[in-house]
């Protein structure tokens, strides 16, 4: 009986079994936020997972059989691929509008189905909750509906938190003392998530030096001069730290790869002055040389900002450090800019992987909504989930850059 229930297919099936469970168990958490379309990521969480087992199978010399490893695998795939399918279009989010106050703009959000009342009795019974402006002054009838309906179990929601959790980014043009509280990041996740880059940073720098050295060559022998760029920027609590990147323009005293990841494209404003304008990388910028399109393409040239996340300066992922001249000039034009310097910034983040680089101070203010989110929801699932699409992005092209 033992011998049959130790037998390579069982064992197989049994750790593919909890690969499954952890598979599901990261999907179920990333899924909480609403922006994430998760069903982007299920090839990736659950390779993951699959893979982990193997190496399991490896490290205790377990015996099991490939085929039915990658037969579960697929399996898996397939099923929950087709279950979130159909979760989408079969269960589709409904919420019901109470018609006061600043909840106009809801309906173009088109991942929910709405429905707006135009009294208490137009209420759904089949919806999943009700959203209403909580600060605008409402009649006595819709206050007793709404009261009636959170007794009976019916959510009621704020406006200002539906769109948060479904476009992922927070409204920062009115913050009040209350929502600059609510912006004050984990402390104990942030001590955890320093000593995790340190560790991860020096290993990869020690793993893939011999590719640091490929690629230092082949700068130099592409274009004259240093195979480093450097550049002071604000990070942390608002204090200066020079970003080290390689070298991805034939000028090398002039802002390069991305110089300012949030200032990467777009048009520079008309009364910028010539600082700010060396500051930007424009779109097919023609000082970008032959190598550095390929670095810059497979986000290569990031790689020596290891560096900064060794010195403390850094972290994988955060909101995008400004070039000094830029940050300056938002911080004039930007109410509560600088505040997005209360978590270390970071090689990748959620304003990158959402919205992409961005130079106008509109397009900037917009990116600000986004750093703010990842502020305020500052936790491992959420570090997990821009980390997919950071991949997703390097490994296939499409996405936001």
């Amino acid at each position: 009986m033992d011998a049959f229930l130790r037998t390579p297919q069982i064992e197989t099936v049994l750790g593919a079994s909890l690969a499954v469970i952890l598979g599901y168990f990261f999907y179920s958490r990333i899924s909480v936020f609403s922006s994430a379309q998760s069903e982007r990521f299920i090839l990736f969480i659950f390779t993951f997972s699959f893979l982990l087992a193997a190496f399991m199978f490896f490290m205790f010399r377990l015996e099991y059989t490939r085929t039915t490893l990658v037969l579960c695998y697929f399996a898996c795939c397939i099923w929950f691929l087709t279950f979130d399918f159909l979760k989408r279009r079969l269960a589709r989010f409904k919420l019901s509008i109470v018609p006061i106050g600043r909840v106009e703009d809801l309906e173009a959000i088109d991942t929910v189905k709405w429905q707006r009342m135009e009294k208490p009795e137009d209420f759904n019974p089949d919806a999943t909750g009700i959203v209403v402006d909580l600060r605008a002054d409402l009649p006595p009838e819709w206050e007793h509906f709404l009261a009636d309906k959170a007794l009976s179990g019916i959510q009621v929601f704020h406006v200002k938190q539906i769109k948060e959790t479904l476009l992922g980014k927070v409204e920062i043009e009115h913050l009040s003392e209350n929502t600059l509280g609510s912006l004050n990041p984990n402390q104990a996740y942030l001590e955890i998530k320093q000593t995790f880059d340190w560790v991860c940073a020096l290993a990869v720098l020690i793993v893939f030096s011999p590719i640091f050295l490929l690629v230092s060559i082949c700068i130099k022998l592409d274009s004259p001069g240093p195979v480093l760029f450097k550049q002071v920027r604000k990070g942390y609590r608002g204090s200066n730290f020079v970003v080290y990147k390689f070298r991805t323009m034939t000028d090398s005293k002039a802002t390069d790869t991305r110089a300012v990841e949030s200032s990467d494209s777009s048009q520079v404003s008309e009364h910028a002055d010539a600082p700010r304008q060396s500051a930007i990388t424009k779109n097919n910028d023609d000082r970008i040389t032959r190598v550095g399109r390929f670095l810059r393409r497979t986000r290569i040239d990031e790689l020596p900002q290891l560096l900064n996340i060794l010195r403390d300066e850094m972290s994988w992922i955060g909101p995008r450090p400004e070039a000094l001249v830029l940050s300056e000039w938002y911080e004039r034009e930007l109410p509560y800019y600088s505040y997005r310097h209360i978590v270390r910034p970071g090689i990748t983040g959620w304003a990158q992987v959402t919205q992409g680089h961005v130079a106008d101070v509109d397009e900037v203010l917009e990116k600000l909504h986004y750093d703010f989110y990842y502020i305020k929801n500052f936790s491992m699932w959420l570090d997990v989930l821009i980390v997919l699409r950071t991949l997703r992005t390097v490994l296939t092209g499409h996405g936001a850059k």
